[in-house]
């Protein structure tokens, strides 16, 4: 069904394969009976060198939900490649699963684990790249916006992975996508590089800014926390830094957003207030539950 192996970033997809697991998610969510047995007799490992809450119950879920057969691995039996080689870990898990789904520390060991495969390997989060999350963000504003390549998307914040992915997968989509960024905090130079590239030959525009002021008129912000997971940082230290980035009901109203998205876990009052996150202009929890089905269609593309 697919012409793609693996899923390590969305800048390894083309349009049309990005807008058809779009349209293949919206169908899994409306009629998931029609794939209750895609996954029949398939097992997916899902690996987990960090902490996860939507990323493991998503994927255990959905995977189930398919049919198929999900093997959680954390980290007790050790790091990835200190216990045995992340090539050795490859070699083995592809004699007995159909797939490996691994949420890691770094894009390098997404890279060894799909050189030493013989089955497909999705990156459910590394350092560069949070593919899956891109896909469920994109799924979620499709929801409401019929045409994604009229869209303008500004994310606030920290420039990180989910930064990355939103600014690839938007460039290949044709969106106007936005890094609203504090100095010292933008996103991987190399990688707007990429996207602006992306972003010319598909009709978008990439805008890396620290100015809030730049996004008027946008039509979807997007937060995430200000210190990225496994970083020890306090919250409260970089609250100086990052509050003018605070998505509020003052800044909904003066860009004239009219949606908002976070990819959690949110502290609220801190980078977003309740009064946003639960209030009508919020998809946050339709985004939440279209990871599964978003994933999900990564799986069905993949191994039906």
């Amino acid at each position: 069904m697919s012409d793609f192996k693996h899923l390590l970033s969305l800048q390894d997809l083309t349009q049309e394969q990005i807008l058809g697991l779009l349209e293949l998610a919206a169908k899994i969510k409306k009629t998931p009976a029609d794939y209750g047995q895609t996954l029949a007799g398939k097992s997916v490992v899902t690996l987990f060198e960090k902490p996860s809450l939507r990323t493991r119950v998503t994927f255990d879920i959905g995977i189930n939900r398919l049919g198929g057969h999900a093997v959680y691995l954390d980290q007790q039996n050790g790091a990835m490649g200190e216990r045995e080689s992340v090539k050795d870990f490859a070699s083995n898990i592809t004699r007995w699963a159909d797939a490996i789904v691994a949420r890691v520390f770094s894009h390098k060991t997404l890279q060894t684990l799909r050189d030493n495969s013989s089955v497909p390997i999705i990156n459910s989060l590394c350092d560069l790249y949070h593919p899956c999350q891109g896909l469920a963000d994109f799924q979620t504003i499709s929801e409401h916006y019929s045409d994604l390549s009229k869209v303008k998307l500004a994310y606030l914040g920290e420039g990180n992975n989910v930064t990355h992915s939103l600014l690839l997968g938007g460039a290949i989509l044709g969106m106007e996508v936005a890094a609203v960024c504090p100095l010292g905090s933008s996103p991987d130079a190399q990688i707007v590089q990429k996207a602006n590239q992306l972003a010319k030959a598909h009709g978008g525009k990439i805008v890396v800014t620290n100015n809030v002021e730049d996004i008027k008129g946008y039509d979807v912000v997007y937060g995430d926390t200000w210190v990225s997971m496994g970083d020890d940082t306090p919250l409260q230290s970089v609250k100086d830094k990052y509050i003018a980035y605070q998505i509020n009901q003052n800044l909904m109203q003066q860009c004239g957003i009219n949606h908002v998205l976070h990819c959690q876990p949110a502290h609220r009052e801190l980078e977003i207030t309740s009064e946003v996150m639960d209030g009508p202009q919020s998809l946050i929890f339709d985004q939440a539950e279209n990871r599964m089905h978003a994933q999900n269609a990564v799986l069905v593309s993949l191994l039906s």
